[in-house]
Order: C-alpha cells, then sequence, then structure tokens
C-alpha cells in the first residue's frame, strides 16, 4: 500500500454545506497510526479547517475490523527516549488537529478502538459505533503509560472509570462502552452508515455560524472556571447576532409556529 493511500478524504457537497470524511485506510494492519499514516492525517485534516462551507466531518477507518487499532507497535517496539517523545508528539497533534477543527467531528467507529485510536475517537465531539465494536487503553500492557488526549476520558467517563481503564488494561464492549459514556450511541453495523447521516443531517438542520460558535464555546469551557465560562458565553451569544442568521432563524420558526396555529374560526 502506498502512502498516499492511508488517509483519505471525501468531502460531499450538500445545498446545506458540505461534509468531509475522513478514511484511516491501512486494514492490513487495522488502520493503525504509524509515523506515515500520522503525519498525512495531520497534513489532510488540517487543510479542511480554513474550508469555510464545512459543516461537519466524519472520522473513520477502513473495512469491519477496525476503527484505530491504536498507535503501531512494530514502529514503537525500538524506540529510544528521543525518538518515544516524537512518536507521540505525532499521536497528540493527530489529536490536536481534529479538536482545532471548527465545525463538529463525528467519530463513526466501525471496529476495534485501542489506545492512540481510542484518544483519537476522544478527540472528536461525539461517537457512534457499531455494536461489535471493542474499547479499551492497553498501554500498560505493554510496558507505557497511556497519555496526550487519554486526559480528556476523565471528562467523558469520569476518574474511577478512567483509572480502571488505564490502570488495568481491560477491554469495554460495545454496550459497556454505551453505558460509561464513552460513545452516545451503539447500532448494529449495518446501520452505522444511517446513524452517523441522522447525527450529520442534524448538525446541517442548524444554523452554520451558530454550530461554530457553540463549538468554540464548548472548547472553551473546558479550560474555564463556571464563572468564566458564563461569561464567555454571554459574548458569545452577543457574537451571533452580529449576523444575521438569529433574525432570520427565528423568523422562520416563528412563521412555521403562525402556520400551525388552530384558526379561531374552525
Amino acid at each position: 500500500m502506498s502512502d498516499d493511500t492511508l488517509v483519505l478524504v471525501a468531502t460531499k457537497a450538500t445545498a446545506r454545506g458540505n461534509v468531509a470524511t475522513v478514511i484511516i485506510n491501512n486494514p492490513a494492519k487495522a488502520n493503525c497510526l504509524g509515523r506515515a499514516t500520522m503525519q498525512q492525517f495531520i497534513e489532510r485534516v488540517g487543510a479542511l479547517t480554513d474550508q469555510f462551507e464545512l459543516r461537519a466531518v466524519v472520522v473513520t477507518g477502513s473495512g469491519e475490523r477496525a476503527f484505530v487499532g491504536g498507535a503501531d507497535v512494530r514502529e514503537m517496539a525500538g524506540l529510544d527516549p528521543d525518538e518515544a517523545r516524537r512518536f507521540i508528539t505525532l499521536v497528540h497533534q493527530s489529536c490536536a488537529v481534529v479538536r482545532a477543527l471548527p465545525v463538529p467531528v463525528i467519530a463513526q467507529i466501525n471496529g476495534a478502538v485501542l489506545g492512540a485510536g481510542l484518544e483519537l475517537a476522544a478527540s472528536c465531539d461525539f461517537r457512534i459505533a457499531a455494536d461489535h465494536a471493542i474499547f479499551g487503553m492497553p498501554e500498560v500492557r505493554l510496558g507505557m503509560p497511556s497519555v496526550v488526549e487519554a486526559a480528556l476520558l476523565p471528562q467523558l467517563i469520569g476518574w474511577g472509570k478512567t483509572r480502571r481503564l488505564l490502570l488495568t488494561g481491560e477491554t469495554l464492549d460495545a454496550a459497556q462502552a454505551e453505558r460509561w459514556g464513552l460513545v452516545e450511541e451503539v447500532v448494529p453495523l449495518d446501520q452505522l452508515d444511517a446513524a452517523t447521516e441522522r447525527a450529520v443531517d442534524a448538525i446541517l438542520s442548524s444554523g452554520s455560524r451558530a454550530v461554530r460558535l457553540q463549538k468554540r464555546l464548548i472548547h472553551d469551557w473546558e479550560s474555564r472556571s463556571i464563572e468564566a465560562a458564563v461569561q464567555a458565553g454571554i459574548e458569545c451569544f452577543a457574537e451571533a447576532w452580529s449576523s444575521d442568521e438569529p433574525r432570520r432563524m427565528t423568523a422562520a420558526y416563528l412563521r412555521g409556529r403562525a402556520r400551525k396555529a388552530p384558526d379561531p374560526a374552525g
């Protein structure tokens, strides 16, 4: 497989904006993240950031075996401390480029999601999984800690479950991952595309600028006190009204309400 096929990006234009699908395309290696894959992923996902018509991004893996089966163990096996720093920095950058996208990112989990793959999934805004998927952070079983965007897990599943996942290296099935709050929806594999499309459609039905402002605000909330988060929300709300989107969409809503009102003469 040539390097130019390791990460595929397909953009679909709709009447309501563009939706990009990013496919990690190395099924023979369970879509694991090696250096070449990560460098390509960072470059190609980063190129989406400035696309004004972009409304949503879906990240998935090729095939039915894995979303991302982890970082490439063969590449990690011979690392020295300096190389380890450079390698794990690429993992972080792969996650950070997803978090930096200004539109919602959906992880479409089509199989195993382990280690760096779970960190990538956690970096997405929400996760929809096939019911055969398995989840885990097995790094301690390979003699290393779980790091970088594993730090996002406590806000998804709490500290106790994070400790259990990271300190034991246990795996979860999809049903347990949903109960823990690690994923937002689990469906049979043959319904995964449809479930993702429903989520995308809900995004496309919302205000384009409002969704971008909301994502930016949610990201800000992660590092602010409650008081500062509330004030940031006030400023964000005011900023929304600097365009015509709220006026246009509230007017359309009110017109729809008026049409549905019962006829008093009826």
